[in-house]
This record gives C-alpha cells, structure tokens and sequence, in this order.
C-alpha cells in the first residue's frame, strides 16, 4: 500500500506541492493527476503553495478537490446518475419538523413550529451521523432497549420512528436521498469505479485523520492504485505497539488509529515522507515532546525515561480575562509583522475571542476576517428582520419596537439620520416608564396622552402602520400559517427599509450578506408550506430556529476602512487551519469547554448506547481537537499557547493538553516560557508616569443659581448627598424612567397611600361597622387603577386586604381613645425663618390628627424601611420633624396649625404582621426637641450652602451615603471612593 505521513512541523503543503513538482518538469505531466484534500480552504491553500514554490512562473496544476465535494470535482463515475439528487436542507428540516409536531405532544414532541424545528435539527443531525457510520438505525434502534438502560428508552424509540420509518418513507416516495447519504454514495461511486478501471494519472488523498467508513474505503483504494497514494498528517510512528492498542478516543493518534484500521492497515505499513526537500521538520524536538507529555494514561510510565525537552519556540500566555488575552494576541500578531514577509495566525474555536482580536488589531490599521465566517442571524439584513418580527409578536412593546427603529436598515420612507431622531424623540415621549397598552391603538393613546407639538410623531405610527401592515395584518386573527408569514415579513422588511432616495429590497438584499440571507429565505419559503399555521409568538423563534449554524463569508468589517485585508495575519477556524504553516502562531482559547469543547452524547442515546450502535462517541470529537492542537502546536517556528485566568467572569480551567505540558516538563524541572504580551497588553493603556487619583467633585454655583426651595424629603439627600441636589436643581438633571418600567414598592406604596386617603375622607361621623370592607374596597379600587399584570394584582391583593383589616381595626381603637380631626394628603408651604434670601419647604402630609384638647399628630405611611430613631435624632431621616415645624407655623393651612406631640409611623408591608405602629421620639428626646432640632438644623443647613464656598459634595459622609441615588455615575463615584476620604469632608 502506498501509505506515507508527513511529520509534524513540516509544511504539510507545501511539502506536497514541491514533491509534485519535482516529479516531471514536463508542464503537461505536472497538470495530469487529481489531489484530494479534506476541506476546500485546504484545496485553494495547496494552490497557493504551487503559486508559491514556483515562485510565479507559469504553471499547470493538477485537478484539487475536497474529498467531501465530489460533486464539483470533474471525475467520470459510472452509476453516479443513479444516485438520486440530495434533499434541500431547509426542506428537510421543515419536513421533520411537520413529522414532530404531528406527534401531537405525545413522548414530549412539541406542538409548536420553533420548539419542534430545533428537535427537527437533532433528528437530523443523527440521521446524518447514521448515513456516515453506515449505521442503519432500523435495524439497530430496537436492539439498543436492554434492561440495563431506563424504561423511557421505549418511549424515545417509538418517537425515533419518526427517522426509522417515517422519514426513509418520505424520501423514497419523493425520489430523494440525505444530503450525507449521497456524499457517502459518491465515496463508494468513486471506489468502484477506481476499483474496475484504475485511473491512468497520479490520484493523492492527503491530509485526512479521520473520517467515516466510506472516505476509508476511497483511501483505501487510492493506496493500491499503481499511481495512488494517501498522505496522512502527524502520524506517531515511533509510539510503543502497546500504547498505540490501547489509545483513548480522546488521544490526538486515536482517529488516525481507527482510520487505518478502516483501511486494513497498520502503522508498519506507513512510510515516513521522505519525497520531499525537507526531510527533517524544524520542529521535531517540539514534536517529541507533545507525543511524550500527551501519552494516555496507562504509559505514563514513560515521563520517567530521561531526555531534555525542547521547548524552543514554544511560550505560554496566561492573560487575566478575555480582553486581555485578546489585547496580547493582536499585540503578537503585530509584532510578528516586523518581520518581512513573516506570517502570523490566530487559531481558535473561539467566535467571540477571534472578533475581539480582529477589533484590537484595528488600532494598528492591521485589518483582518475571521475566516469562519459571521453568523447569518447577526448580519445586519438578518439582525434587522429578527427585530421586525419580535416587535410585532410582542405587539410593538417599547423594547422590541424601539430596537426595530433604531436598526440602521429602518427608514419607513424617511432619510435613515430622520428616522433616527424621530425614534428618539417617540422614546422620550411616549416610551419611557410604564409600557403604554399593546398594539399601535396603545401607542397612539400614549402618544396623545402625551402630546404631539407638531404632528411628526403621529405621522410615525402611521408609517409604521403602513409599512409593517403586512405583519401587522397576522396579529388580527389566529393563527397564520408560517410560509404566509415569511412573505410578510419579506414585504414589510423591503418596505420599512425604503429611504426616500433608495428602495428598501436594494438595501436589505445587498453585498455578500444581503445575498446570504436572500437565499437562507428563499429555500426557508420553498419548504415552509408543509408547517401548519402557528400562533404569531411563535414566528422569532421559527425564524431563529432556521437561522441556527448558518454563516457568511464577508467583507462587511473592511468596508469603508483604509487598506484591505493584510496579506500576512489571519485568523482562522480549526477547520480552516488544518494542514496550514505559519511563522508565528496563537493558539487561543485553550480552556476545558471551549478547545476542546464539553462532550455531549446528544438527546437522544447515552454513550454506551451510541458505541453499541456504531455511532462514534463525542470523545472522537476530543481526538480530533488533539491532534488539531498537536499539529498546530508544531506549525510554526515561535507558537503561543494562550488561556486566559479567568472567563465569564469565573476561574477557567487550562485545556487538558496544557495541564499535561505543564506536569510533564515540571517532572523535569522546566516551564514553559511565559510570553511578554500579556504584560504589554497591561501596560498599552495606562498613561504616562504614575497614575492620579480622580478627586471627588466639588461643585461651587453661584449663589444666585442654588435652589431657594426644596421638598422635605429633600432636606435629607441634601445631608446625605448634596450632590444629588446639585445634579437635579442647579443642573436640572433629570433620571430617565426605564423602557418597560416595572412596577416597583413605589407603586405598592401609592395603592396603599391612595386607598387609605380616599377611605378616610369618605368615613362618617360615626365610624362605621363595615369599616374593613371599606377600606377592602378601596384597596381594589386603587390597584384596579394602577392597570398592572395579572399576576402583580393576584399576589398584591392579599397583601392589601391584610393591611386593610390591620388599619380599620387600629382606627377604630384609635377614635374609641380620643377622637381627632383627621386630614388626609395635605399639601403645605413653610418659608423658613431667619433666612434671607428667602427660602421654602414644601411638604406633603400622609395625615396630620387634631386631637380635643388642641394638639396634633403628625402620621406618615411606610411600604418600606421605618427611619431608625437615631436616623431621626442625627437629621438624617428628619421628614416628619419638618413636618411638625411646618405645622407649628401654620404651613398646612390655620385649620391645622398647632404644637405637634406626636411623630408615628406606620409600617404597612402586609405580610405575615400586617402593620406595625412605629412613634418617634422618646421622654430623654421629645418630640418638641426633634421639632426645634430640625427647624435650627434646617436653616444652618441652608445657611451653609448660601456661602459661595460651599461645594455639593457627593456622598462626603460614607457612613450615610444614600442607599438609591440617580447621579452616582454622574459624580463618577465609582472611580474615587475607593481612594482618601480627605476631600470628602465640608
């Protein structure tokens, strides 16, 4: 057999071209011959090595294909127009997905198209796995229901029906086969027709370790062709017989192991590549040393055995977090760049590392593509009709709607930049705070509510009505069905899209992601008719579901920046990298659930059943990883291996494979080199010399501009955070309320507030019997007002009613004792005295009593936290203090003017104590003496900041800063109060 490999840290090829062109010097004999590679990008890679070694004179090459794309390889086949053509895949999909859903809820299956699409997606990815390990699951499925496994196994085999019996139907009565059923067809196609008339031309199948039955059939006929040869990377010929039988599935050589014993081969009968110019590696002290430290378990025997590992070239990056370790990538990268014509690589399963890393090198003008490729579903066409179909599924809630008008696709017939702004100004008018009733009726009853100066903003809703009309139209009815939706949703997209110069379809549909998701739909529209109507909330997730592992290859990250892609960086899948060669190489991302991944056997067999079926085990996917990593790790003259400390937040566990570097060379004394650049990265940003502190501020406004009157409650964030007071009165600063505000104590708190003031003004002379109910009744009245959810009202009611028996009770003991003259929410104004310019207080009483013999008591309602007593004594929580000061000066009106001599609280939560009676003061510290403490206190308060020099600083005291505070990031606490308290003071 004509079997060779190619060692580790040789240009694998490059190697492969050379030898190629070695052999004749005749242009036409070099153009006679068919290579096959495993991937495409490794097919226009061997062609940029011919390119390379023939240093640009003219060549003829050789057919190069992918062996798993026989389809556009030119090869003459005999029976292949026998093979019935493959399914569509998005027609699969649907059609799987109808199979599921008719199922009905029976076993699990879901009765809806989005749940039921990603179990559609499993099924086939079984069937596929199947087609591969020329499993027949018919037969094998019913065998697999032992005792020893759980009894729901027979429930899972009777819905597998679906791909044993229902799905093979279905093909044959349609005439087509599975997308990998035919690829395997094609392999054999190609061995039979090999094996009956054996080419005339050199046929190579190179760079494949591993692969399913079929392509080992193929290799194995190339190998005993007269002119056949397969050319395998990285196989270990040096690894002990007896370590080599007894590899784990996760061992890098195990897929090489399982693949010659698929061809009927062994390692005997492999020779080492010695065809080339360059028969020794450069690397092949790295190489032993990743055989050596990477050997499975039960040879570890061998770490004892003297030697000297070689770790040149070889050095390890420990960042702190995933920016970090994406800062010191794009830094090696660069730095590989001063060298000329030196080429450089990221390789990482990692999507979101490799995007970060393209993002740093752009600060050097180093522009470069992730290789694999951007997900369809977050293009800006694919994120934009994502956005459509949610906002109008949630019946255009200020979230989902605002996301969809603020998309750089949406136009609704205006200049994008108009739009924009007119979304802008809807948001503050309408959107903000509470989320106005569904539907564009709820939107325009919030917006005339709200007030429209001069019509824009109706003028909106009506293009929004108009445009989305198609989609909108849905929500009308009941279900629609999905293939009816997606013409929707094309309609309305190409409609929103339109600019007042330029038609939305030439917009959505444009450039390589355009065409992408133009085709993903087109295919999705042809199979969706099958699906019966759904309910509209189902549409984003259906949408989602088809989206799922979709790509694009484009060049939307370069346009509109200087230069073009570099020629020598880039960044690169583990698929894209195999049998690549650089000078400098990061490997990144070498965490345990990332590279490699965690293992899952699936939904639907555990592991001992995939291998009882001839299924391979997802320890095979491992394998592959390790001997990717093993490869790559010897590709190039100075390699980086790098594992941030932390990910997500939490400690990241370093890849198996690092472990084992580590130990091993710690048996021997060594490390590996710690590469510079994660301390490069630490210093990129940091400014010159020694860093200085951020001092708090120190806002001095005129005089002049200090706010002349404040509420009480007011007084306290004037004590506690003066800079609050700042931010609001003299900046008039206000807090946005939240998109979708939910309803929080404060409005439990207004329900309880309204509710007690309505039953008191409506209460008779003489307190009647049915008191509670009363009161019962206003609390529903109250929360009926507040139009919340459902659910809020059903576990707030209880809640209220309790709290309700709680103070009619109380009032009833409280009028039996010494009946009073009750005001309820009474508003007041109180010019402080001795204080020029003048200042005011203005308050607002939950009740203040008047009892027969002419004092008063001041009464405030808490939801919440009750002001402790020291609070009160220390001016920190003086609310009802300054309300009896008020009162006393006649600030409520003359009718409740007076000496108050009693401060209460009632704490009001409703739970299992309902309410509570909290007084203020005590016979050491009266109430008398709070009043006169909190008037002096007050006006040294206002003296104080009517002195120029007086700053509003932010939060001086920590010990009583504000526990809720809107100006924070204002005041950029964050970034001093972990520094000196000297300058808090004053």
């Amino acid at each position: 057999m004509n079997l060779f490999t190619i060692a580790p840290g040789t240009p694998f090829l490059d190697e492969l071209a050379r030898w190629w062109l070695a052999r004749s010097t005749d242009p036409i004999q070099q153009a006679q011959g068919l290579i096959l590679l495993p991937t495409r990008r490794a097919a226009r890679s061997l062609t940029d090595a011919f390119i390379r070694i023939a240093d640009g004179r003219p060549l003829l090459l050789p057919r190069i294909g992918a062996v798993g794309a026989l389809d556009e390889a030119p090869l003459a086949m005999a029976g292949v127009l026998d093979i019935p053509p493959a399914i569509e895949p998005m027609q699969r999909l649907a059609t799987l997905t109808r199979l599921v859903m008719k199922l009905e809820g029976r076993f699990g299956a879901p009765a809806t198209a989005d749940r039921a699409w990603t179990l559609a997606a499993e099924l086939a990815r079984l069937l596929d796995e199947a087609h591969r390990e020329d499993v027949n699951l018919a037969t094998v499925l019913p065998t697999l229901a032992a005792e020893a496994y759980a009894t729901h196994w027979g429930e899972t085999l009777q819905f597998l029906q679906i791909v044993t019996n229902f799905w093979p139907q279905w093909l044959q009565d349609h005439g087509r086969v599975d997308t990998a059923a035919r690829g395997v067809a094609l392999l054999d196609a190609q061995t039979a027709h090999w094996q009956a008339a054996p080419p005339d031309y050199p046929v190579i199948v190179a760079g494949t370790s591993g692969g399913n039955a079929a392509l080992a059939r193929l290799m194995q006929t190339v190998a005993r062709l007269p002119q056949g040869m397969v050319v395998l990377p990285g196989l270990d010929l040096a690894m002990p017989d007896e370590t080599w039988d007894a590899l784990e599935p996760s061992h890098p050589q195990a897929g090489l192991r399982a693949l010659l014993a698929a061809m009927a081969a062994t390692r005997a009968d492999v020779a080492p590549w010695t065809l080339g110019h360059e028969a020794d590696p450069p690397q092949t002290g790295r190489t032993t040393l990743l055989n050596r430290a990477l050997l499975p378990a039960r040879a570890l025997g061998a770490w004892r055995e003297p030697m000297h590992p070689d770790v040149t070239g070889l050095e390890r990056l420990e960042p702190a977090d995933e920016q970090e370790e994406a800062v010191a990538i794009a830094l090696i990268l660069r730095e590989a760049l001063e060298r000329p014509g030196a080429q450089a690589a990221l390789v990482t399963p990692d999507r979101a590392l490799a995007g970060r890393v393209a993002a740093e090198l752009s600060r050097y003008a180093v522009v470069v593509d992730d290789s694999a490729g951007e997900p369809l579903a977050d293009t800006p066409p694919g994120t934009f009709l994502r956005l459509l179909v949610q906002a109008v599924a949630d019946g255009l809630s200020p979230v989902a709607l605002l996301a969809t008008l603020k998309h750089p696709m949406t136009a609704l017939g205006l200049p994008p930049a108009e739009c924009r702004r007119l979304a802008r100004r809807l948001e503050l008018r309408v959107l903000r705070g509470p989320a106005p009733p569904p539907g564009l009726a709820g939107l325009r009853a919030a917006l005339w509510k709200a007030g429209d100066d001069d019509g824009s903003l109706a003028d909106l809703l009506g293009r929004v009505e108009t445009r989305m009309g198609p989609l909108l139209a849905l929500t009308s009815g009941g279900d629609v069905p999905p293939a009816a939706a997606l013409i929707a949703l094309i309609r309305a997209g190409e409609s929103v899209a339109d600019t007042n110069e330029e038609p939305g379809a030439a917009r959505l549909w444009a450039l390589e992601e355009g065409e992408a998701v133009a085709q993903h739909l087109a295919a999705l529209a042809a199979a969706l008719p099958v699906l019966p109507p759904q309910p509209v909330a189902t549409l984003p997730g259906l949408l989602d579901a088809s989206f799922e592992g979709a790509v694009v290859r484009s060049r939307r990250a370069l346009r509109g920046r200087p230069g073009d892609e570099h020629p020598r960086v880039a960044i690169l899948g583990l698929l894209e990298a195999r049998l690549q060669s650089f000078d400098t190489l990061v490997l990144g991302g070498l965490a345990e659930t990332v590279w490699p991944p965690a293992t899952d056997p699936g939904p639907w067999m555990s592991r001992p059943m995939r291998q009882a079926a001839g299924l391979a085990s997802p320890e095979e996917t491992v394998g592959q990883m390790a001997h990717d990593f093993a490869l790559l790790a010897c590709a190039a003259a100075h390699t980086v291996l790098s594992c941030p400390r932390r990910r997500d937040g939490a400690p990241a566990v370093p890849a198996r494979w690092l472990a084992r570097i580590d130990a091993f060379l710690g048996g021997h004394g060594l490390a590996l080199p710690h590469s510079p650049a994660a301390a490069w990265a630490r210093l990129l940003d940091q400014p010159d010399g020694e860093p200085q502190p951020v001092d708090p501020p120190r806002p001095c406004p005129p005089v002049s501009h200090r706010p002349r009157t404040l509420g009480v409650t007011e007084v306290e964030t004037l004590l506690r955070d003066p800079y609050g007071i700042y931010a609001r009165h003299v900046l008039r600063l206000r807090a946005l309320s939240p998109l979708e505000e939910p309803v929080e104590n404060a409005d439990y708190g207004n329900v309880v507030h309204n509710a007690i003031a309505a039953w008191v003004q409506g209460l008779p002379e003489t307190y009647p019997t049915d008191a509670a109910e009363r009161l019962r009744a206003e609390m529903d009245q109250a929360l009926a007002d507040q139009v919340l959810r459902p659910a809020l009202v059903a576990w707030w009611r209880p809640r209220l009613h309790r709290i309700a028996d709680w103070v009619a009770a109380l009032e009833e003991e409280r009028r039996l004792r010494a009946p009073a003259v009750v005001g309820v929410e009474l508003n007041g104004i109180w010019t402080v005295p001795g204080i020029t310019p003048p200042f005011t207080l203005r308050g607002r009483a939950d009740r203040i009593e008047r009892r027969p013999d002419g004092r008063l008591t001041v009464l405030d309602y808490k939801t919440g936290v009750v002001p402790k007593n020291r609070a009160v004594s220390g001016g920190y929580a003086s609310q009802l203090p300054l309300e009896a000061a008020m009162v006393a000066d006649g600030a409520f009106g003359p009718d409740i003017a007076g000496i108050v001599d009693e401060l209460i609280y009632w704490r009001l939560t409703g739970g299992l104590i309902p309410g509570e009676v909290v007084p203020i003061g005590s016979a050491k510290e009266p109430v008398a003496d709070l009043t006169d403490r909190a008037r002096t206190g007050l006006a040294a308060l206002v003296r104080r900041f009517d002195t120029p020099g007086q700053p509003y600083l932010s939060q001086p005291d920590p010990g009583q800063a504000p526990r809720f505070t809107d100006y924070a990031h204002l005041a950029r606490v964050l970034e001093w109060s972990a520094g000196d308290d000297d300058d808090r003071g004053g």
